[in-house]
């Protein structure tokens, strides 16, 4: 697996993670923000590397075309000079050092193309991190928002089971004020009831007993007691 294709499994992997424990969003995009400024470490490291290998490369492929163009003039200078020998010498040279140039320059196009990917990667993880860190914010105030609602939410479930409780307690009241006012005149009724003869023998047995009381103080006297 290539540098960048690892780089794009990490960071996917790392979101997956994140998505499937995700159950506070407050604490996973801070856990998230850290993976992923983790990752851009890591990307960071490797891109430098990338790209000193594309500078190198590229300093090989300058200092083969330096080589290549001094042996074309030495080979030209040869011949000025009269000897075709040493010429062909440099100019064998000089088809060394280009087929050798040609391998260069496909390793830094090579070079070039991963330093690029890998650039891209960098500063696409940076903006990601930046928009994260803008949206992180706004998510942790709905979060908040959320779980105040939720609460609210429960006391207003608590209120109306008082509120049925209240209900439940006013039909009792009313039940035991009903009950007592039947009572109450039942008592009146049972007492409006009694026999009228009763309370007529009550007054005149009480009048007996006094006209008694009196004679006996009566007969006290006259004998002298």
């Amino acid at each position: 697996m290539g540098i960048l294709d690892r780089f794009s499994t990490i960071v996917k992997s790392n979101i997956n993670a994140l998505l499937d424990q995700a159950e506070d969003p407050a604490k996973m995009v801070d856990q998230y923000l850290y993976d992923m400024t983790e990752s851009l470490a890591e990307v960071k490291r490797e891109t430098a590397g990338v790209m000193a290998q594309e500078a190198q490369t590229k300093a090989k492929v300058e200092a083969n075309a330096a080589e290549t163009a001094r042996y074309a003039e030495l080979a030209k200078k040869a011949l000025q000079a009269g000897s075709e020998e040493d010429a062909r010498v440099f100019i064998g040279k000089k088809q060394q050092l280009e087929a050798s140039g040609q391998s260069l320059q496909e390793a830094y196009a090579a070079a070039h193309e991963n330093a690029e990917k890998m650039r891209q990667m960098h500063d696409k993880l940076v903006s990601d991190i930046e928009e994260l860190k803008r949206r992180r914010e706004s998510i942790k105030a709905k979060v908040a928002v959320a779980k105040t609602q939720g609460k609210l939410n429960e006391y207003s479930a608590a209120s109306d089971k008082a509120a049925s409780a209240m209900d439940a307690f006013s039909r009792m009241e009313e039940k035991a004020d009903r009950m007592l006012a039947e009572e109450n005149a039942m008592a009146q009724l049972n007492s409006s009831s009694a026999d009228p003869a009763d309370a007529l023998a009550e007054k005149y047995g009480a009048a007996s007993d006094a006209s008694v009381e009196d004679e006996l103080a009566r007969l006290k006297k006259e004998m002298g007691l």
